[in-house]
């Protein structure tokens, strides 16, 4: 809450004293969105905030934040609420490269070869890394200032199935076993966005397929391991 609410109004209030005229994008969340129902996907901007997570109500806050000084101050501010991404130096907090790490480390003797997992039946809307820092530049470069924009791929994918892509790029047997302490209090089960809107005003389109992210994650733990 500190960093991400308190601190963006830092920086925007200072933008506002001493630089009115920059534009600003505002690095939002699918989580934002939380709690979806099945016949809200694809998930359109229009869709309702239900935030189930601490981070996400922090992110909802910026989200609002950005627009009401768009309306009260002219600022040139462009929210973006970007769906999962990964890729190469990707935290271990997050599902894709804590099993990429994991594999790694057994592939090299490191751990046995059992993988803990959280829940693997939610659906998630994955892109790569790379594709989704050239949309934030675009939308700095032709998104319309107090707009909010889906950055997705449109297509879901379990966390289940996720993980047997990354294994398909091994030659270890491993047993999955589920971790309770990696289970979420409320569990965001659905997160699938429509691109609709992104892809009308910048053009924006993915051009690295989720089996070539997944490879180079591996590769990558595998490098630095």
């Amino acid at each position: 809450m500190d960093t991400n609410i308190i601190g963006q109004l830092n920086v925007l209030e200072a933008i506002r004293k001493f630089k009115p005229d920059a534009r600003i994008q505002i690095a939002g969340s699918s989580e934002e969105y939380g709690m979806v129902n099945p016949d809200e996907v694809p998930i359109k901007e229009t869709n309702p905030l239900r935030p189930l997570s601490p981070y996400a109500v922090s992110k909802v806050a910026q989200d609002m934040m950005g627009y009401q000084y768009f309306k009260s101050y002219d600022l040139k501010i462009i929210r973006t609420r970007a769906f999962n991404h990964t890729g190469p130096r990707r935290g271990i907090v997050f599902a894709t490269s804590n099993f990429a790490r994991q594999i790694a480390e057994i592939e090299k003797g490191l751990r046995k070869p059992v993988i803990e997992v959280g829940n693997l039946d939610a659906v998630r809307d994955f892109s790569d890394v790379r594709d989704v820092v050239r949309a934030y530049a675009l939308s700095l470069e032709k998104g319309e200032p107090g707009e909010v924009y889906n950055i997705a791929s449109g297509e879901g994918c379990k966390i289940g199935k996720m993980l047997d892509i990354l294994l398909s790029f091994s030659k270890v047997k491993v047993e999955i076993r589920q971790d309770p302490k990696r289970l979420r209090p409320s569990d965001v089960l659905l997160l699938i966005g429509s691109n609709e809107k992104f892809f009308k005003a910048t053009g924006w389109q993915l051009k690295i397929k989720f089996e070539k992210t997944l490879e180079d994650l591996l590769n990558y733990w595998r490098q630095k391991l």
